[in-house]
């Protein structure tokens, strides 16, 4: 196999150790397949003084990855499922993904407290709307600010005492060994994670055989069937990164259980919807709590932010 794998990767710290986890994957997979990653500025990354709510969202940090592969310039793009938009640029196909690892936020506070423990007014830095709007639901006492950045720029605000808590995903900590730096883990039924947070996706050319079939044997069908219901909620309701949407599946012996929310980004209003169905119906299960989401008013919700 001579031909070399060009892998598109984002250049932070948490990206560059995702793309590492397939290369290795793959050369586990195929003797002697030859692997180089080509890295990528995006422009996500680039914008870091207004949150992603003002820029257009998380689709900012694929854009370039996915012009490289329909520029033929890459191969294959390792995306965080929670950056890729419901619709994705045509001629492209998320064909695999990893097992899921953590799918929870976490929080990381100073001193280690627990969210409970956080004195009003505390500062609690994040970029996302979701995240946002749990927080001042539980705690409306909180400061909520907006912080951008890979996680070791987070990590240090936090640290230099510009604020006093984060909040990050479990798995990114995880991933990059800083699992000890969790104060809490943010679980239901009190807080919901965003769709398909802590899921490693592979996505390639449509047309391209020689990939789709490379990158099969990494294929975890129990985390597609899961990452396809949380999807169809956020592809129904049309839901960016601007919009508090909080999905969550789990499959237990052939059935997918999935709860899903939104709400409002002072943390004000919410509306819940959960069902279940078999894992061959995963996205009707999906496209049906997002109808029931509408039907108890996330309509009005999602108008009015």
């Amino acid at each position: 196999m001579t031909k070399t794998l060009r892998i598109a990767t984002r250049k932070s710290a948490l990206a560059l150790w995702q793309a590492n986890h397939v290369q290795d994957l793959l050369g586990k997979a195929h003797e002697g397949i030859n692997i180089e990653l080509v890295k990528i500025v995006t422009e996500g990354d680039r914008i870091l003084d207004r949150p992603l709510s003002q820029i257009g969202g998380k689709g900012l940090f694929l854009k370039e990855l996915e012009r490289a592969m329909l520029d033929g310039e890459a191969d294959l793009a390792v995306h965080s499922m929670k950056d890729v938009p419901a619709n994705m640029a045509g001629g492209l196909v998320l064909d695999a993904v990893l097992p899921r690892a953590n799918p929870y936020d976490a929080l990381v506070s100073r001193d280690n407290r627990l969210l409970a423990d956080l004195p009003a007014g505390s500062k609690i830095g994040t970029s996302s709307l979701r995240r946002k709007s749990q927080l001042l639901a539980l705690r409306p006492d909180l400061v909520v600010t907006d912080l951008r950045g890979n996680v070791d720029t987070r990590l240090r605000k936090l640290d230099e005492g510009q604020y006093d808590a984060i909040i990050l995903a479990c798995a990114g900590l995880q991933r990059l060994g800083l699992g000890e730096r969790i104060s809490e883990t943010l679980k239901m039924p009190d807080w919901l994670p965003a769709s398909t947070q802590g899921i490693i996706g592979l996505q390639c050319r449509e047309d391209d055989v020689r990939v789709r079939a490379l990158i099969e044997p990494l294929a975890d069908t129990e985390t597609m069937v899961v990452a396809r219901a949380e999807r169809a909620v956020a592809q129904v309701l049309e839901a960016t990164c601007q919009v508090p949407l909080a999905v969550h599946a789990v499959l237990n012996d052939g059935v997918v259980y999935l709860q899903s929310m939104v709400s409002s980004i002072d943390g004000r209003q919410s509306v819940c919807a959960a069902g279940k169905a078999l894992a061959a119906d995963a996205v009707a299960l999906g496209e049906q709590v997002a109808a029931d989401l509408l039907g108890n008013g996330a309509g009005e919700i999602i108008a009015g932010l």
